[in-house]
C-alpha cells in the first residue's frame, strides 16, 4: 500500500517519513513525531496513519526512523535511541521554528521519550511541548508473565539475566549473548548484546521506567524529574497482553499521573487513560477502538 508523504533525511543515514497532512495545501507549523517499540519501524504499526489523517491543518506526524528499529534494538541503547531523537527534534524546530513539537511513543517508544527527557543529557535537548507515552508497558514484567507457566522457560529467564549482568560486570556489554540453548534468547528476533538483555529484562535495568513493582521513590527520580514545559498522557489499551492481569491499569495511569504533578509537571488526565478493547499496538482493533485512540490525541494537541 503507497503512503503519500515526505521522507526527510535528519541526520546522516536517519530518516522521517512525514505522511501528507489531509489538507495537501496547508503548511503545518506543529509536528507529532512517532517513535515504534521494539521490532517496529516506519508505517510497520498501522494508527499513526489514523492519527495523521484526523490532525488538525496546522498540525502533521512524521515516523522516526532510528538505528534501533527493526531487528537493531538488540545491539541498540535508550541512550542512542535519545540522541537520534534529539536530532530528529532539531531538525523540525530548525524547519517550523515558530512551532510545537510532540514525542507519541509506542511500546519502547516510551522509553524512548522518557529518556529523551530526564535520562542523561535531557538538559542539553531541544524542549517539547508534550509527550503521549502510548502502551509504556514494562519489558522486565511483560517477559516474566510470558515465562510464568513454564518452569523450563522461568529457568532460561533467570539464566539470561545472570549471564548478561555477569557480562556487563566484566565489562563486557557490547558483546552478543549465545541464543542456542537458551529459549528466551531464541524468542528474540535480534541478536542481543548482554548490556540490551540486562537493560530490558533486570530490575533497575536502563529500560526499567514503567515496571508496576517500582517505589515511589524511583518513579520521582523519573516521572517526577519531567519539566513542566512539557504535558504528558498517558494511553494503555484494557487488553494489552504485555500488561500482566493483576495491575490495576486505571490506577497505575493515576499513580503516574500524580508523581508528575508532585514534580511540577503537567499531565492530560481528561483524555489520557485505559482504551476500553484496545491491544497493544491496535493493529487488529476494531475501527471504533481505534478512533477512540484518535479522538484522544487529537484532544490533546488541541489543547496544547
Amino acid at each position: 500500500m503507497a503512503h503519500p508523504g515526505t521522507l526527510h533525511l535528519y541526520t546522516k543515514k536517519l530518516t522521517a517519513f512525514e505522511h501528507t497532512p489531509s489538507n495537501a495545501s496547508s503548511q503545518p507549523q506543529n509536528t507529532l513525531i512517532w517513535i515504534g517499540g521494539l521490532g517496529d519501524g516506519p508505517l510497520g504499526v498501522k494508527y499513526p496513519s489514523a492519527i495523521s489523517k484526523a490532525l488538525p491543518k496546522n498540525w502533521s506526524l512524521a515516523e522516526v526512523l532510528l538505528s534501533s528499529a527493526y531487528d537493531g534494538w538488540g545491539t541498540g541503547s535508550l541512550a542512542r535511541d535519545a540522541e537520534e531523537v534529539g536530532k530528529c527534534v532539531a531538525y523540525f524546530k530548525s524547519l517550523r521554528p515558530k512551532g510545537k513539537v510532540v514525542l507519541m511513543g509506542h511500546s519502547t517508544g516510551c522509553q524512548d521519550a522518557m529518556e529523551y527527557l530526564v535520562g542523561a543529557g535531557n538538559s542539553e535537548r531541544e524542549s517539547i511541548e508534550g509527550a503521549i507515552l502510548q502502551a509504556a508497558v514494562s519489558d522486565r514484567e511483560g517477559y516474566g508473565a510470558i515465562v510464568a507457566d513454564d518452569p523450563s522457560l522461568e529457568e532460561s529467564l533467570k539464566e539470561t539475566i545472570d549471564l548478561a549482568t555477569k557480562w556487563v560486570e566484566a565489562g563486557d556489554g557490547d558483546a552478543i549473548l549465545p541464543k542456542k540453548g537458551n529459549k528466551v534468547l531464541e524468542m528474540f528476533e535480534s541478536p542481543c548484546t548482554a548490556y540490551r538483555a540486562h537493560s530490558l529484562l533486570a530490575k533497575g535495568g536502563d529500560d526499567d521506567y514503567f515496571s508496576t513493582d517500582l517505589e515511589d521513590v524511583t518513579l520521582k527520580g523519573t516521572f517526577g524529574k519531567i519539566p513542566s514545559r512539557t504535558r504528558m498522557m498517558f494511553l494503555w489499551g484494557s487488553k494489552d497482553p504485555y500488561i500482566p492481569k493483576a495491575v490495576d491499569q486505571e490506577g497505575t495511569l493515576k499513580r503516574w499521573a500524580r508523581i508528575v504533578k508532585e514534580g511540577g509537571g503537567s499531565v492530560d488526565e481528561v483524555n489520557g487513560g485505559v482504551i476500553q478493547d484496545a491491544t497493544h499496538n491496535l493493529n487488529d482493533d476494531s475501527e471504533d477502538v481505534v478512533q477512540d485512540l484518535v479522538g484522544r490525541v487529537i484532544r490533546y494537541v488541541e489543547g496544547l
